[in-house]
């Protein structure tokens, strides 16, 4: 911070950085407010309350500010000031506007360094609870480290460039059909299973459920039990061992097994169907009522 105002001091500097702008909406997760959607809306300069600086650094940042475009209402953007590499660390300065009638508080947000042709140059995680409250309509000149781990590119152009706010994807529930499934399933059957994960109310975020499918006993009286295997967290999860109960409609258990799985992945926000046979012996029941049913894991199996 400190070169870039003494270059700035000695007419050496322009701002090199572009602006990018996204709704609150979409940031903070939070409705709009109501406002006329055409207005223009120019922040006002906030500085860092611990920041100490000269009254000709503030002029420095007063200026800069003055030049800013105005946003719309509702818009929260970062607006890139000048960026400098030393030792492999990437130094980015920036304002972050609001255009909000209130004061907003940031949290943890993953930001993007993205080059004049679109490549994102680095990427990083910071806390932005640090910089305090942002007040209404207003504009804070921010310094953002991008260590070596973060950078993506080997060559980070000097202007052009642009700091951005990584959105995060809404992910949609969708059915991760083994490939030996789609080796032996006719295509409308395939079909058929998509239908029904696409029908069925997605897991909460973090859970794994389980949604039993279909219960055929062999011609062996082995039980085969086809199990939508449910991920509603945001990573991939490894089963080793499954011990599992399947209840029938009277809500007797008629089979319990436990069982061991190969490199078995369950990948985000992704349904995976599988059959489990139970062998007979160990079945409990001999007279099962399979209009409704369910599987289960079982839970702290001595």
């Amino acid at each position: 911070m400190l070169s870039f105002l003494k270059k700035w001091r000695d007419g050496k500097v322009e701002k090199t950085g572009e602006e990018t702008a996204v709704s609150s909406e979409e940031l903070l997760n939070e409705a709009a407010e109501e406002t006329n959607s055409d207005e223009d809306v120019y922040t006002a300069l906030s500085l860092d309350p611990s920041w100490t600086l000269e009254s000709e650094d503030k002029y420095v940042y007063q200026y800069l500010n003055n030049e800013l475009p105005p946003l719309k209402p509702n818009q929260i953007s970062l607006s890139g000031i000048e960026l400098k590499m030393e030792d492999n660390y990437l130094q980015v300065m920036a304002f972050i506007r609001s255009s909000l009638p209130k004061a907003i508080q940031f949290e943890n947000t993953v930001l993007l360094l993205i080059g004049p042709d679109g490549q994102v140059l680095a990427r990083k995680e910071f806390d932005l609870s640090t910089l305090g409250e942002l007040p209404a309509k207003s504009s804070r000149p921010a310094a953002f480290l991008f260590e070596p781990a973060s950078l993506l590119a080997r060559e980070i152009p000097l202007e052009g460039w642009k700091l951005a706010f990584e959105l995060k994807k809404e992910s949609v529930h969708s059915l991760d059909l083994p490939e030996s499934w789609k080796t032996a399933l006719p295509e409308e059957e395939q079909q058929k299973l998509h239908q029904i994960v696409e029908s069925l109310e997605p897991p909460q975020p973090g859970e794994v459920n389980f949604f039993g499918l279909q219960a055929d006993p062999n011609e062996n009286f082995d039980l085969h039990v086809t199990v939508l295997i449910r991920n509603g967290s945001d990573r991939n999860i490894q089963i080793q061992q499954l011990p599992l109960q399947i209840e029938d409609a009277s809500g007797d258990i008629v089979a319990k097994g436990s069982f061991e799985l190969d490199d078995f992945e369950i990948k985000a926000n992704t349904t995976k169907p599988w059959t489990f046979i139970f062998p007979k012996q160990l079945l409990l029941k001999e007279e099962v009522d399979f209009t409704r049913w369910r599987v289960m894991p079982i839970q702290n199996e001595e």
